[in-house]
């Protein structure tokens, strides 16, 4: 087949498909209609206004008579993503597990369970009888071992000692007292003190049990101060902030709210729950929370505002979402982008006004440069002020 007779009958298929896409598709009115091609046979029937229909919307004088009434309703604007509500589990600002330096028999409790201590505090005696004659010991040693050094020196002055010998006489001294502190050491040991300040929890011994160097004699919290850990969705990691201030109400104490805020973040994001650790701190006064309890952390944003208009104000059309606006009493389509759907209202984003009119029914009447008869906003009657236009031109 020579060229023509292929550019011929390609020609001829491209122009059946045409036809049948402007006459079946849905829609394909409107493009003819934007693209201005007002010739097609099909287009006639559903997107472009025929003379008949233009026509129809006038009298005989050629005035325009009233569309038929829609009811509308007004644009607000919402913000989202500006409150942030958790769970999260308080501790103590310092927790510490006491533990004796060495093992023993402990002769004496000095501490009750619920008893506020201060660092330093003595709260428990190991037995020391043996540690007591070891100082007692390294003090004789210590006490030779100067008298030695002294007679050394004297001998060292008439050049009957060398100076060799005044040397490890003084060595002698030096492990004599380091021998003393060691003793003291090992002395001071036998006796258990507190830490940190803080409240002492439940006992798990008592004077008369032995104990190892693994064995916890007690157990101290601080709660001058309480740090709730909680997590929060990673699209709000990158507004968190150490110093930035929160409110947590304890679960069992719903009606009372504590101020804190954050002290520390984490340095990742957990890739299994897809949260982000945050620490809290909050001031404990009056020792009225505890380590352990649960809280509901709120936090508070700038968040993201949106215009909002009633879910029976979006349509759909090829290509994609959009609305009715009207603008000086006539309709204009507006392309629009969901970003949520709420029981009451749609989030768009779309050049949108707070405060305008959007159609919500009698969309099918509604095209787009058309004036628009408004019967009802917001569920209060009024006529747009095309509506009150067009029937003045009407009655004359």
């Amino acid at each position: 087949m020579s060229f023509w007779k292929q550019a011929l009958v390609s020609l001829v298929l491209l122009a059946a498909a045409f036809l049948g896409w402007a006459k079946f598709f849905p829609g394909a009115g409107d493009v003819l209609a934007r693209w201005g091609v007002d010739w097609v046979p099909f287009a006639s029937a559903d997107a472009r206004p025929s003379e008949q229909a233009r026509n129809a919307g006038r009298n005989a004088n050629g005035q325009s008579r009233i569309q038929q009434p829609v009811i509308a309703a007004t644009v607000t604007q919402e913000t989202i993503n500006n409150r942030l509500s958790s769970i999260g589990t308080g501790r103590a600002k310092q927790t510490v597990a006491v533990t004796p330096y060495a093992s023993g028999r402990m002769t004496e409790m000095l501490v009750t369970s619920g008893a506020t201590v201060q660092a330093g505090e003595m709260i428990a005696r190991l037995d020391d009888e043996t540690e007591k004659i070891a100082v007692d010991r390294a003090k004789f040693a210590l006490d030779d071992a100067l008298a030695k050094q002294e007679r050394i020196q004297q001998l060292r002055a008439t050049n009957t000692a060398t100076n060799v010998q005044v040397n490890e006489a003084a060595l002698a001294v030096d492990n004599a007292r380091l021998a003393v502190r060691d003793a003291e050491l090992a002395l001071e040991r036998r006796s258990i003190r507190a830490p940190i300040s803080g409240i002492v929890g439940i006992l798990p011994v008592a004077a008369g049990n032995y104990v190892a160097t693994t064995t916890e004699i007690a157990r101290i919290d601080d709660r001058s101060q309480i740090l709730v850990d909680f997590w929060v969705p990673e699209r709000y990691a990158s507004m968190m902030e150490v110093g930035m201030p929160l409110s947590a109400a304890s679960v069992a104490r719903p009606g009372e709210a504590y101020q804190g805020k954050v002290s520390a973040l984490d340095n990742r994001i957990d890739d299994q729950s897809r949260t982000l650790q945050v620490q809290a701190l909050l001031e404990n006064p009056d020792d009225r929370l505890r380590a352990g309890m649960s809280f509901q952390v709120t936090m508070e944003f700038p968040g993201d505002v949106f215009p909002a208009v009633d879910p029976l104000a979006v349509q759909w059309g090829s290509g994609g979402a959009y609305v009715w606006l009207v603008r000086d009493g006539k309709a204009v389509r507006t392309d629009v982008k969901i970003i949520q759907r709420n029981t009451d209202s749609v989030l768009v984003q779309a050049a949108i006004t707070p405060g305008e009119i959007v159609v919500t029914e009698g969309v099918h009447a509604v095209r787009d440069g058309q004036p628009v008869t408004i019967a009802r906003t917001n569920g209060a009657s009024e006529a747009s002020p095309a509506a009150a236009a067009q029937t003045t031109a009407s009655g004359t």
